[in-house]
């Protein structure tokens, strides 16, 4: 196999794992979107309005934030192969108690948990960074990660079918059981086919857990400032679910929700001097350094790319509905070429991230969809429909082919931190995911595109100041040893 090139029809080594980890990215992600193309017929088994289906969609996305930073600590110290089975095999469990629920509470709780399975993406971006070397890495990640997304995708045209076959007002319980059935059988298969590194490699964990190490004062206060959005997102959240949005919490509930958020950021403040309070007592070596600006970086990144693609998948079909009078089904099947894009442009921004240099990818990139959310706030009635999609696939390409470039830098900052780095990113796609979808409640559609086209401008500016990986990252051995990674 020469350097760059991947034999995907292979199913040996490292191929063999990239295929068994996307598959159950793939599943998790079934598992996660699965109510979304039977919403009506849960909302005719429940007799639910449309606050309540909104709330359930906004649910969905809720726990991801917090989940993916967890999960990014717990898979650096533990390792993919435990936490993917366990997650798949948890979620499953959750999947089913959303069979079942006979209430529009129990709805909304199960939606709520579930919310954690989206945090099974952050496991394998760790898994495949240790079988993959820094030239294919990007390439690698990116298939991961695009032909995963893809669950999404496939839950919308598969699980329709599959609740008609089975038939009668309960269909759709079946539909969303049997996904759940298909990630506890897959949890037993991925435990018992992988390892967490090629045979005779080192498994890299952080010195301490609790929170990501950090290598200089600076970076520990700019690591504390990047931690604030993903809190104000869940306090965001919070807002709309009290009696100021659609009144599913009490006020009093909501008050403690803010508080708690606020004790618990101060909680996290405390573990992260806890982890890195050597800082402020002596310098870092120059070989053990990172900058955490690649971090804060790669998150606004993501939160303008995955963030708005999360968001406009959303309310797209409805967008296309209302602005050109077409059918439910036709608007359905027009926007779903946003999430189809992921099949290919997500493993291209992560090849051409190999090929042209990190930054000047992400530049590209993050460029091309900011014209293509200014071009599509001008969509009006008056535009041919041929056209809007074109303009629409044409955006979509660069958000996902962007998200692609974003994962390829990730396992290049620090070896023993990838997983919370991925999950920190991650986590900033919700975060703008949570974010746009509010701004869309009060504004209208072209707004809602032109606020995501200045969010870009502003990412865009911040890309200047990543720097290109270069060179190698060291990694201390468990016997005292330094070994050095090639990041280049």
């Amino acid at each position: 196999m020469s350097n760059n090139k991947l034999n995907l029809l292979s199913f040996k080594d490292n191929i063999r794992t990239l295929h068994l980890t996307w598959i159950a990215f793939f599943i998790s992600f079934v598992v996660w979107f699965n109510h979304a193309p039977l919403l009506m017929a849960i909302r005719d088994t429940l007799g639910l309005d449309s606050q309540q289906i909104k709330t359930l969609l906004i649910l969905n996305v809720a726990l991801t934030i917090p989940a993916r930073i967890v999960i990014g600590m717990l898979v650096d110290k533990y390792g993919p192969k435990i936490m993917y089975s366990l997650l798949l095999g948890i979620s499953s469990i959750i999947c089913f108690f959303f069979a079942v629920a006979d209430s529009f509470e129990q709805l909304a709780l199960a939606r709520f948990m579930l919310g954690f399975v989206g945090a099974g993406f952050v496991i394998g971006i760790r898994m495949i960074s240790e079988w993959f070397p820094a030239k294919q890495v990007g390439l690698a990640e990116g298939i991961y990660g695009g032909w995963g997304n893809f669950g999404s995708a496939a839950a919308a045209m598969s699980l329709p079918t599959i609740a008609l076959m089975f038939g009668g007002e309960d269909s759709w319980r079946y539909a969303i059981g049997l996904t759940g059935a298909i990630a506890l059988v897959y949890a037993f298969i991925y435990y018992n086919s992988v390892s967490d590194t090629p045979q005779g490699s080192t498994y890299f964990k952080p010195k301490k857990s609790g929170a990501m190490e950090v290598t200089s004062k600076g970076d520990f206060f700019l690591y504390i400032v990047m931690n604030i959005p993903m809190y104000a997102a869940l306090a965001l959240l919070a807002w709309k679910l009290s009696p100021s949005g659609v009144s599913l919490l009490s006020m009093n509930v909501s008050y403690a929700i803010y508080v708690g958020l606020v004790v618990l950021f101060f909680y996290q403040v405390y573990h992260i001097y806890q982890v890195n309070k050597e800082v402020f007592v002596k310098e870092t070596p120059e070989i053990h350094r990172y900058k955490f600006k690649q971090v804060a970086v790669l998150d606004l990144a993501y939160l303008a790319t995955f963030g708005s693609e999360l968001a406009v998948v959303s309310m797209l079909p409805l967008f296309f509905s209302e602005t050109f009078d077409i059918s439910a089904v036709q608007a359905g099947l027009l926007a779903s070429g946003f999430a189809f894009m992921n099949l290919v442009s997500r493993p291209i921004g992560g090849l051409f991230s190999d090929r042209l240099g990190r930054k000047r990818t992400l530049t590209i990139c993050i460029s091309g969809l900011a014209v293509g959310y200014f071009v599509m706030g001008m969509i009006t009635p008056e535009w041919f429909i041929v056209l809007a999609v074109l303009a629409t696939m044409a955006c979509s390409f660069f958000v996902q082919a962007g998200e692609g470039a974003v994962f390829a830098v990730v396992p290049l900052v620090q070896r023993r931190l990838t997983g919370q780095v991925a999950g920190m990113a991650g986590a900033y796609g919700n975060v703008g995911a949570v974010t746009f979808l509010t701004i869309l409640s009060l504004v209208s559609a072209q707004t809602f595109f032109f606020v995501i086209c200045g969010t870009a401008i502003v990412t865009l500016i911040a890309v200047q100041f990543m720097d290109e990986p270069r060179g190698q990252m060291a990694e201390v051995l468990p016997d005292g040893s330094v070994q050095m990674i090639d990041v280049h």
